[in-house]
């Protein structure tokens, strides 16, 4: 029987090719872009699902309320390790302290590369369960001993073997690899881990990490924990939440609170806001689902609207197989069989346009993303997939049409109703609905990244190119650079910065100035900067002067921002001293020479924060800021700065950052979240309008001889036109009445996530509209004009 019912199925594909088209076309593109999301949302769900530990890691956060804001943050102080293993031992397996993630130059014989990593305790390895493919898991346990992964070995040895090997870091101290791991997976928080070194050559290496040992004023580190097994990260939270608070006076005042953050949350719920977790990227899981679910939801109505559209046409043969015995139930088999095979069918184009896609894909969605071909549970869930989406299509066409009268069908009385129609009204109202919704939410979305990147951003970006100077090689010799770079030709100004242009490194408290109100918590973005900072970047003085190298005073000298100027509550800023609240080991009182305009360094939804540019007298720069010659290209510059760059550190890699760049980057999870949205609303609409194509055909066929009545009579092309096309465009009409408020209040919420935000605009939502109109006149009339230009002798010779 069933086979029969495919037979019959399959027969009617082929018979109706257009309408076969239309409606496996349009549910292999809906079907192509839920794959694609579900693809893309278990990468997303699966992060770190690489490390066996995953449920039981986590990272130590803090909290503290300054001004009554609470910021929170993984940067802790290190006292808190010798805190936690005196005192907590038995809510742990293991505590892991850790530096942030930074780039080191590599260097083994003649081949010198960057790659980036951790100075970690010894435990990391285990901890991380990191896949040894060559030496030792615990090999870190020297101070002079070094962890890397395949790529990295790959590069500096070739085929020669690593392990024993001595690698010179940093032009500075050598480092024997002890092991080689399995190269971190790119979902995954530790994916640009190319290296581990312990913790003890981070502690002899910087003296300023030596002297925090006791210090709890310093939130530069990181911290890794493995809670034992019979506990929890509540239970465990509860225990350490006031350890800093208790231990450290110094820092009660801001009521520090520690808590875990486990690892299953640091990619998608790892944003906090006043202290409280306020999720991440689980938004956009969430909103991709949803988008997802719609497209479907879509393709499923075109099938729906197509196959009750043509009721008529299978009225007869329903009929006359209900006349011979057929059972209804028999007849709703029949029905979703023939749905489960345009599904099937639908499916099978849409797995081969999500494998031609996938690459373009990954390469837009910043993924590594495969097609899961040796997933059980993907065809599991695929086979569970069409079967839904069979019974979501199949149900009501099958509902519908084995309810016909056969009596009434085969006398030729058979009426479809005068409400028969109603429901593929409906379904073609809630199709324009989530795609006028759509075309709203992605112009918005859009319109927001324009307006962060419209704002000024108080430098000049343009030719300004960062170079990091990691290496002991780069020590004394930035008066020396900076000559030899603008003699050349290629460069017209240099500086040297402790971060940056495009971040802020540093935050720091516990000042005085003349007029700070009692009780004030400051917190102070922080950069050290050498005399020629601001003509490097053509950053704007608002106020009083610049550094200069003709006063030696200046190197007790500072300039700040428009920002902290408001920030201290300074009405006259300039010739005012700043001083160290620190009774201990004060510094000599720093002088405001001058106020710079505000300059963007953080986020350019956010405002913009009160910063200090100290002079850098004690060489503390990390970046060469470099201002190319305008008046020559930039290939030519760069070749130029090469070469003198190479003539001073020929075994250091000539790196650098173009500072545009690097701020793009800034927008970068908006512009994709933009694209991909606006990518997955082209589709929406694309499928609405086939369900469309479809409806306005069917109509067209089915008036054909009412048409030609009225052209015999007089009626002319725009007469006939106006016909076809009314009752749709109502629909549309009523669709925009939906989908506006609906999305005015979703993408209002979502702006307000952003301080810096775009205000919502009556012309956009009128835009949306005119974009909905538009497409619906174009799609309704070609088949429309079509009709109305038909010849109407043909149409009525048989009458």
């Amino acid at each position: 029987m069933f086979k029969n019912y495919l037979k019959i199925a399959w027969r009617n594909l082929t018979k109706h090719k257009a309408y076969t088209i239309i409606n496996v076309g349009g549910l292999a593109l809906g079907m192509a872009v839920t794959l694609i999301i579900g693809l893309w949302i278990k990468d997303e769900l699966s992060h770190n699902n690489y490390f066996t530990y995953k449920e039981q890691i986590a990272q130590i956060y803090q909290s503290q309320t300054m001004n009554g804001q609470t910021g929170t943050g993984p940067a802790i102080p290190r006292p808190l390790e010798k805190a936690f293993k005196e005192g907590y031992m038995d809510n742990f397996k293991h505590v892991v302290m850790s530096s942030w993630t930074t780039p080191q130059y590599l260097k083994y014989k003649e081949t010198s590369i960057s790659r980036e990593g951790n100075f970690m305790q010894k435990e990391a390895p285990e901890m991380l369960d990191l896949n040894i493919l060559k030496g030792e898991k615990d090999g870190i346990r020297e101070v002079n001993s070094i962890m890397i992964s395949e790529s990295t070995a790959n590069a500096l040895f070739g085929d020669e073997e690593p392990i024993g090997k001595v690698l010179e870091v940093n032009s500075q101290y050598d480092m024997m690899v002890t092991a080689v791991y399995e190269d971190l997976p790119f979902n995954t928080s530790f994916s640009d881990t190319d290296y581990l070194m312990p913790w003890d050559k981070y502690i002899t290496i910087f003296e300023w990490v030596k002297k925090s040992e006791d210090y709890w004023g310093n939130n530069s580190f990181q911290m890794f924990v493995q809670i034992a097994d019979n506990t929890s990260m509540e239970v465990v939270t509860d225990k350490i939440k006031n350890v800093k608070k208790d231990i450290s006076e110094d820092t009660a005042e801001f009521n520090p609170q520690l808590f875990l953050l486990p690892m299953e949350d640091w990619h998608l719920r790892s944003n906090f806001e006043n202290g409280k977790q306020v999720g991440g990227r689980i938004k956009y899981v969430w909103l991709f689902g949803i988008i997802g679910a719609f497209v479907l939801l879509l393709a499923c109505i075109n099938f729906m609207n197509l196959s009750t559209a043509r009721s008529e046409k299978r009225a007869k043969e329903v009929g006359i197989r209900k006349s011979i015995g057929s059972q209804r139930r028999q007849l709703i088999n029949q029905f979703m069989g023939e749905s489960f095979l345009v599904v099937f069918l639908a499916f099978i184009i849409a797995v081969l346009i999500v494998v031609i896609s996938l690459n373009g894909f990954n390469n837009l969605a910043r993924k590594e993303m495969e097609f899961p071909w040796t997933s059980t549970a993907f065809w599991g869930a695929s086979l569970v997939f069409i079967l839904f989406t069979a019974v979501l299509a199949g149900s009501y066409p099958a509902l519908y049409l084995s309810s016909f009268k056969p009596v009434d069908v085969l006398k030729g009385t058979f009426k479809t109703g005068k409400h028969s129609g109603l429901p593929r009204k409906i379904l073609v109202v809630v199709q324009f609905t989530v795609s006028v919704a759509f075309i709203i939410g992605t112009v918005i979305v859009m319109q927001q990244i324009n307006y962060a990147k419209s704002r000024p951003i108080g430098y000049d970006k343009e030719g300004l190119v960062q170079i990091p100077t990691m290496s002991q090689d780069f020590d004394g010799k930035f008066e020396l650079m900076r000559n030899e770079f603008i003699n050349s030709g290629a460069v017209t100004e240099m500086s040297t910065s402790s971060a940056p242009t495009t971040r802020i490194w540093s935050n720091r408290s516990g000042f005085d100035w003349e007029g700070k109100p009692e009780g004030f918590q400051e917190d102070l973005a922080w950069t050290e900067v050498s005399p020629e900072y601001a003509k490097s970047l053509n950053l704007k003085i608002v106020a009083g002067r610049d550094f200069s190298r003709e006063f030696p005073s200046d190197s007790n000298a500072i300039l700040i921002n428009e920002t902290a100027v408001k920030y201290m509550g300074l009405n006259n800023p300039v010739g005012k001293f700043i001083k160290d609240s620190d009774t201990e080991d004060p510094f000599e009182p720093m002088k405001i020479i001058g106020v710079v305009q505000d300059m963007i360094a953080q986020s350019p939804y956010e405002p913009v924060k009160q910063g200090w540019y100290v002079f850098d007298k004690n060489g503390n720069g990390s970046y060469y800021n470099i201002r190319l010659n305008p008046n020559q290209s930039t290939s030519q510059n760069l070749a130029i700065v090469e070469r003198v760059f190479k003539e001073h550190f020929p075994n250091i890699p000539f790196q650098y950052d173009f500072v545009d760049e690097e701020y793009g980057k800034k927008f970068a999870s908006e512009v994709r979240i933009g694209t991909l949205s606006g990518i997955f609303t082209a589709l929406a609409i694309l499928i609405s309008c086939l369900g469309l194509f479809g409806l306005t055909s069917f109509v067209a066929e089915q008036r054909t001889k009412e048409i030609g009545v009225r052209k015999v009579l007089g009626a002319s092309i725009f007469n006939v036109w106006n016909m076809l096309s009314k009752d749709f465009l109502k629909l549309v009409i009523i669709s925009c009445f939906i989908a506006v408020p609906i999305a005015y209040y979703v993408m209002n919420g979502w702006l307000q996530e952003y301080p810096y935000r775009v205000i919502l605009k009556w012309w956009i939502f009128a835009l949306a509209m005119i974009g909905a109109f538009a497409v619906t006149i174009i799609t309704v009339s070609f088949q429309a004009i079509k009709a109305a230009k038909s010849n109407p002798a043909r149409s009525l010779r048989t009458e």
